[in-house]
């Protein structure tokens, strides 16, 4: 069995958008899927929701069966936890997938201290074997140009993108909830990698 832990996006919890699906997806294969609620949602703040995610995924399991996941600004949270993992003591995680993930600040001031100084993706790379990105060509919050981020990403982490050409924010809302079989398929693919 392999553990996956994923960080939820802003004003979200465990049950909103794709969680469930993911979920069910991932269990009936024997897998175990955390989603820690991080605290205040509403206005998230790092330290606490890089030190709620952390405790989740340390308690998880080993790290080489590990997928740590994120979406929108979770993907910001799990790349800024890899920051500050020490691969040596904890172990490098089997896979990362960032979803719906920004490479920098989209114009959201209460989340700007998530992108502060940029990222030390050295670092993050060293944390796992594999990256993965999922993007949608017509999300709402990486605009103007979602491939950006993307490219961003992928260079810095030395992930493989898929980019579709529909699926927004993959959740707009915390409370939408949506199949998203490509999540499914990537950390499947990470936990086989």
């Amino acid at each position: 069995m392999s553990e996956i832990v994923v960080s939820h996006g802003y004003g979200a919890s465990d049950d909103s958008v794709w969680f469930p699906y993911l979920t069910k997806q991932l269990a009936q294969a024997g897998h175990q899927v955390t989603v820690p609620r991080l605290p205040e949602t509403a206005t998230p703040r790092l330290e606490p929701w890089r030190k709620t995610y952390g405790e989740a995924v340390l308690a998880a399991g080993p790290a080489e069966s590990t997928v740590l996941v994120g979406h929108s600004i979770g993907a910001v949270n799990v790349l800024r936890f890899l920051e500050q993992h020490d691969p040596a003591l904890h172990g490098v995680f089997a896979g990362v997938l960032l979803v719906a993930a920004s490479a920098h600040e989209v114009g959201y001031d209460e989340l700007a201290e998530f992108f502060e100084g940029g990222f030390d993706w050295e670092r993050i790379r060293r944390s796992a074997r594999n990256f993965r990105v999922l993007q949608a060509m017509d999300d709402p919050v990486n605009q103007p140009d979602p491939t950006e981020h993307v490219r961003l990403l992928v260079q810095g982490l030395g992930a493989t993108a898929v980019v579709t050409p529909t699926g927004g924010h993959f959740g707009a809302a915390p409370d939408d909830h949506v199949e998203v079989p490509e999540a499914v398929r990537l950390v499947t693919e990470l936990l086989g990698a």
